[in-house]
């Protein structure tokens, strides 16, 4: 995560040693991993954004036994001490489902935007073969909602299992919007959402930077009375633009404001 409000609880839980399952292309940009084993009968599921530190054998050889059980400063230290050749790589992730009840145990899925190439977790997850060994680090719930009068979320495609996760978990009863911009009109997904949240997908343009349609929408969006709590996430720039508006512009109080920025436009990480 590149810039954040978001308390890291470093859930007690700690790592979790898995493999993978199978892997399945649902839309043209978006790649969904299904990782199972045994130590995922221990874990907890929180639902809405629960993510996690997810890591990847991209070389082969790694040493996921050796991880730490939390990404504190110590958890940090013991990682950068593996050899570089044995060290995985380390992404953020957020479980886009999970089924406890799976016919061969506990299953978790993780969605990848995949550009070809680009990047380091985009390409394993395009590649990665059944039974390849992973691991991952549980971190919690992100979200931190504060008393409101309804709920505001504004996403690219990146923080997409993230929304529809805490689209699919919320209060049957909450009302407000959701704002979320795409690559492909193809990546839209069914969103479990509250009868009383309007969801809007917004298709960004070949060669468009993140934030081109989702936040002009957010400033044409009108505001009924009252004040809203706000989750805001994805790229960057998208993220900070977001922020900046509801505070300067809509007198937002920052404290009604979760944010967290995924990723940095010409930044592979």
């Amino acid at each position: 995560m590149l810039m954040t409000n978001i308390r890291i609880d470093h859930d007690a839980s700690g790592l979790y040693q898995a493999e993978v399952l199978g892997r399945r292309q649902v839309s043209p940009n978006i790649m969904r991993v299904t990782l199972g084993g045994a130590d995922l009968a221990g874990f907890e599921f929180l639902g809405f954004d629960h993510w996690c530190r997810l890591a990847l054998p991209v070389h082969g050889g790694q040493q996921l036994g050796r991880l730490p059980a939390a990404f504190n400063l110590t958890g940090y230290l013991k990682y950068l001490r593996l050899p570089k050749g044995t060290r995985p790589v380390i992404r953020n992730y957020t479980f886009r489902q999970f089924r406890a009840a799976a016919r061969d145990g506990p299953e978790v899925d993780i969605d990848f935007v995949v550009h070809g190439d680009e990047g380091v977790a985009g390409p394993w997850a395009r590649t990665v073969e059944s039974g390849a060994p992973v691991a991952f680090i549980d971190q919690g719930r992100g979200l931190a909602p504060v008393p409101a009068d309804r709920t505001l979320l504004v996403a690219d495609e990146s923080a997409l299992p993230a929304v529809a996760g805490i689209l699919r978990d919320l209060p049957r009863e909450t009302t407000g919007h959701a704002l979320i911009e795409v690559l492909d009109e193809a990546d839209i997904q069914s969103a479990q959402a509250p009868a009383g949240m309007d969801v809007r997908w917004l298709v960004r343009g070949a060669g468009q930077s993140p934030g081109a349609w989702v936040l002009p929408a957010l400033e044409d969006l009108e505001f009924p009375v009252g004040q809203p709590y706000v989750f805001a996430a994805g790229e960057s720039a998208l993220v900070t633009g977001a922020r900046r508006h509801l505070v300067k512009a809509r007198a937002v109080p920052k404290r009604n404001i979760t944010f967290v920025g995924y990723w940095k436009e010409g930044r592979s990480s």
